[in-house]
């Protein structure tokens, strides 16, 4: 098997380790949550083609899985011997913050059998002490919310692979027709002016060159367009940033016939580059009214 990147994933209970093998599955990470950790040798066996789109594994190991605090010293070795790159990801929180996370969710604790949450949480920091001693990074989650300790973690899976690109996804549509569920951002054309209401170009729609220079070769259409791409242009960045592993920009008009598959090529030609990876789809295009 390829000597992919190993990323165990472990650490206290309410930590926020299943946001960070989010994050890391975001990142195009193969991730497997709460798997034996005597398993690892044998899932490591496994054929995967060389060519694979996977950028590494990840896995969430912890005190659920009564053997790991057994088992886990001599198996991490043995990936080590195979010069596996390997890395510990130890995520831990205040017990204060830990409590709170455990009132709001009213999950049990893994070590609360006969002890109060207190002494589950305590107990459970001592036992993993010496694992968090042999962490590769240790992250304090007592201060994140969801959204940055997803980037924070998206972030860290990235600086040992390659760049994976943001998905973005544009969208043509018709109001008409309903508003796309899977948007992120919804951009209403329906101030230009409309092609519809010219008979020449009432049947045509927005691929044709005499419906694109009718939209685009107006002054409002233009004005638009600078405001419209420049605030793109600085939005995708930040997108990038915060870990956001989609980005669909839906781009609407009355019919999603005219206007709106005009503007929406404009921002496919505008954003499409080598390092990106962009998708369109006109969805209401040919539909009849």
């Amino acid at each position: 098997m390829k000597k992919f990147k190993i990323v165990i994933i472990t650490g206290t209970s309410g930590s926020g380790k299943s946001i960070a093998i989010a994050a890391f599955e975001d990142a195009g990470f193969y991730c497997v949550d709460n798997m034996p950790v005597e398993l690892l040798p044998k899932f490591l066996e496994l054929p995967i083609k060389s060519d694979s789109e996977i950028k590494g594994l990840a896995f969430v190991m912890d005190l659920r899985e009564k053997n790991f605090l057994r088992s886990y010293p001599s198996i991490f070795e043995e990936i080590q011997r195979k010069e596996y790159p390997f890395e510990i990801i130890f995520l831990d929180a205040e017990e204060t913050i830990l409590i709170k996370r455990y009132s709001q969710t009213r999950r049990h604790h893994p070590l609360t059998q006969g002890k109060t949450l207190l002494e589950g949480i305590r107990e459970e920091k001592k036992l993993l002490a010496p694992l968090k001693a042999s962490a590769s990074q240790i992250i304090d989650t007592s201060d994140y919310n969801i959204h940055d300790l997803k980037s924070a973690i998206f972030n860290i899976a990235q600086q040992s692979i390659e760049s994976v690109p943001m998905q973005i996804h544009i969208a043509s549509f018709g109001f008409k027709h309903g508003i796309p569920h899977n948007a992120d951002l919804i951009i209403d054309v329906r101030f230009l002016k409309n092609p519809y209401f010219i008979p020449t170009l009432k049947d045509l729609n927005g691929k044709n060159d005499e419906v694109k220079n009718f939209v685009l070769e107006n002054s409002t259409t233009q004005t638009f367009l600078n405001k419209f791409l420049d605030l793109i242009d600085f939005l995708i960045p930040l997108y990038r940033i915060e870990g956001k592993a989609y980005l669909t920009v839906a781009v609407g008009c009355t019919g999603g016939q005219h206007r709106s598959v005009v503007i929406a090529d404009v921002l496919y030609d505008h954003i499409r580059q080598p390092d990106r990876t962009v998708y369109i789809i006109h969805r209401d295009i040919g539909i009849k009214s």
